[in-house]
């Protein structure tokens, strides 16, 4: 999948088992893709290979149906061995050759940045076809990062045009005016979807914030 793909999509969306009891994880993917969601990632910390693997399996020919690209956290193997769209991968994980070795040229590959610096090694690295940047704000999902804000938003996006970033940590839809404000394009969104009454219009409406 080319990263071309990645630069049309605003929302993006992780399936993330510190939210969703794997019971929920096939309804909650439908109602992302209802609502409209651009991607879809499976984050699941703390659980088994085999238990991440059965959860992707599941989840991948409900997004591909849907022509939703769908993303492993972490588990470069896990995503090559089913064929997912892509592997995001942070910056304490495995180096981005090894991830390449593993996934092939052909797999979009994500990189978490939390800083401007950060983010330039991941421009620089022709095989980063895009990258997360923050945590913007304070999120349970990553406690011991501390949040860089929203003032470098601008910064990143002017010195990488052509790359996909995803500003993500903390961010819920009465977030997303000032983050769009602030050169926002595009934004991760996890607990305020997964823990939305109604995820369809929750994402619907998230998407319709954002340029």
């Amino acid at each position: 999948m080319p990263r071309t793909t990645l630069l049309s999509a605003k929302l993006y969306g992780i399936v993330d088992l510190g939210y969703a009891a794997p019971s929920a994880l096939i309804r909650v993917t439908a109602e992302m893709i209802e609502g409209g969601i651009d991607v879809i990632q499976l984050r699941a910390k703390g659980h088994s290979e085999d238990e991440v693997r059965d959860w992707a399996e599941r989840l991948l020919p409900i997004c591909r149906e849907a022509g939703v690209p769908f993303i492993v956290n972490d588990h470069a193997a896990i995503a090559a061995a089913i064929g997912a769209d892509g592997v995001h991968v942070g910056q304490d994980d495995a180096p981005m050759d090894e991830v390449r070795g593993i996934v092939g040229s052909g797999m979009l590959v994500g990189r978490s940045t939390h800083s401007l610096d950060q983010a330039a090694a991941a421009a620089a690295d022709p095989r980063t076809d895009c990258i997360g940047f923050g945590p913007l704000f304070a999120t349970p999902t990553k406690p011991t990062y501390t949040p860089i804000g929203t003032a470098e938003i601008r910064a990143v996006h002017e010195r990488h045009p052509d790359l996909p970033i995803f500003c993500i940590g903390g961010i819920k839809q009465e977030h997303l005016p000032t983050l769009v404000e602030a050169g926002a394009k595009r934004v991760v969104i996890v607990s305020g979807i997964l823990q939305a009454p109604d995820i369809a219009a929750y994402v619907r409406a998230a998407r319709s914030l954002l340029p």
